[in-house]
């Protein structure tokens, strides 16, 4: 990203304006566009909890303890606490 000039962007009222808010300072203006959550495109999301559910379903139903839970899904007996409380 490079930086360019406000005189070469903004009209002179809306740079004034700004100017009462922030005098040469640097600021950053996000583009306009909407942001996807997380884990959309990827399915990161829909993997998490399609395997959160499972470990709450092998809790709750197959009486399976934390701690071979935790083994068999590669997390700490916390995390695995997190997500069978949640």
């Amino acid at each position: 990203m490079k930086y360019r000039k406000a005189s070469e962007i903004f009209p002179d009222e809306l740079l004034k304006e700004i100017q009462k808010y922030s005098s040469g300072e640097l600021v950053y203006i996000p583009k306009a566009q909407d942001r996807r959550n997380w884990g959309s495109d990827s399915g990161a999301k829909a993997f998490y909890v399609q395997r959160n559910e499972e470990i709450r379903n092998k809790y709750f139903h197959g009486k399976i303890s934390m701690e071979r839970l935790a083994g068999e899904y590669h997390l700490s007996i916390e995390t695995i606490r997190k997500i069978i409380y949640k």
